[in-house]
């Protein structure tokens, strides 16, 4: 069947038209994106403000009559951590669903996990042992862990890239405002920590997200261009020799980087301490880059409920 995938983002909206069925891999037919970067749009009460309302309505809208343009049997529309956490959640749905007639879930930040670790153990395998799975989202940070298709262990941690950015007003990070916002980064990441690490060694360490794969083109890995099935990696030491340098680039200068764009460039920055920390603390000297993500992994839990296609 042909689904469409609504995903809003603490940075982004993006809607994935997909071919599926069980057994399968999800086959991409069509993708429409836009930068709404709502934790962005947060006011100081926290609430989302009436234009990144607006632009939320109005993304949704676009991307419902494109869903209809490419045929989608069914909309499966969320939204993740700057709705979640917004002071006016529910009055930000309300308004979406009273001006599109889409009503768009909220993922809890543990489901987020959940599903993220699914759709890489799929696409990893289940020779990969126990397996841990980090996720740099614009709002969020989720970790996940366990031997299973689904985790054991899910966590959600407000690290997001876009949600730290702010930490780092400046353009260029002073070295007082960089060393303060990786030990809190460190801080929140530890305190929970113990939770992955007591349950055993891991035999594989992943990484997906927006962040996870401009890090690992920045240190070397290859281009999008090169097909999802070009195995990428973010190694540690590359990366600990990046930040020191990303720290005293300009935004100009971080967005000329491979794998950056410009509207996520200010993002960099805070996204590589986390990587980093993340590294750090749970012992990984290299995370593998996956493909697949969230959406995938809602795509592959919603073909499992529907089952084997009855034969004509």
């Amino acid at each position: 069947m042909r689904l469409g995938v609504l995903d809003i983002g603490s940075n982004t909206g993006h809607l994935l038209v997909v071919d599926a069925h069980e057994g399968a891999a999800p086959l991409p037919a069509f993708s429409h994106k836009q930068p709404l970067r709502l934790a962005e749009h947060l006011d100081a009460d926290g609430e989302v403000c009436a234009s990144g309302i607006d632009a939320l309505a109005a993304f949704t809208a676009e991307a419902l009559a494109v869903a209809e343009e490419k045929g989608c049997e069914e909309l499966l529309p969320f939204a993740t951590s700057a709705v979640r956490d917004a002071v006016n959640s529910d009055h930000v749905l309300a308004v979406v669903r009273e001006r599109t007639g889409v009503d768009i879930e909220v993922l809890p930040g543990e489901d987020e996990a959940r599903l993220t670790f699914l759709a890489v153990r799929r696409w990893f395998g289940w020779s990969s042992g126990r397996l841990i799975v980090f996720d740099i989202g614009g709002g969020s940070l989720e970790i996940a862990a366990g031997p299973d298709e689904l985790p054991d262990i899910a966590q959600s941690l407000p690290l997001g890239a876009a949600r730290l950015a702010a930490s780092l007003a400046a353009e260029v990070a002073e070295p007082d405002t960089l060393r303060r916002v990786r030990k809190e980064i460190r801080a929140a990441i530890a305190r929970d920590a113990g939770q992955v690490l007591r349950a055993g060694a891991t035999h594989r360490a992943a990484a997906t997200s927006k962040t996870f794969r401009s890090l690992a083109r920045i240190c070397g890995a290859a281009p999008s261009a090169d097909g999802p099935l070009t195995p990428r990696a973010l190694p540690l030491a590359d990366l600990r020799e990046w930040i020191p340098k990303l720290a005293t680039m300009t935004l100009p200068e971080l967005a000329e980087l491979p794998g950056v764009s410009a509207n996520r460039a200010h993002q960099i920055v805070p996204g590589a301490l986390v990587a980093e920390a993340c590294m750090d603390i749970f012992d990984e000297e290299r995370l593998e880059i996956c493909p697949w993500a969230l959406r995938e992994g809602v795509i592959l839990e919603r073909i499992d409920k529907l089952g084997p296609a009855e034969p004509s």
